[in-house]
């Protein structure tokens, strides 16, 4: 009887892991077309992320790399990002934000 117990749970996580090799083969989701739309960025956010036009998820890229290369990221409260004078017009003169009004006000400032 022992060996009917270990051939049958060796059967049954083969049994699992076929739909999960399905959904791989399906193949990676592709991007919303409006996030890989170039948007000419403002003069305020073009001192960071340069003037030439960019999707989306490249200038909150290279918003992030600004944030860490100043290290402007709270120590505390790692959602909070503090403006620095290159930040405050992007941020609506706030001293603050958190990472989600972040995006809101980056893409307030591309057009």
């Amino acid at each position: 009887m022992a060996a009917k117990k270990t051939t049958a749970a060796k059967k049954a996580p083969a049994a699992k892991k076929a739909p999960a090799a399905k959904k791989s083969a399906a193949g990676k989701r592709k991007p919303n077309a409006a996030f890989m739309k170039e948007m000419t960025p403002s003069a305020a956010l073009a001192e960071i992320v340069g003037s030439k036009p960019l999707p989306r998820t490249q200038v909150v890229s290279k918003i992030w790399d600004y944030i860490k290369k100043n290290n402007l990221q709270d120590a505390k409260n790692k959602r909070q990002i503090n403006a620095d004078d290159k930040l405050k017009p992007i941020f609506g003169g706030k001293k603050s934000v958190t990472m989600f009004e972040m995006t809101a006000l980056v893409n307030k400032n591309l057009s």
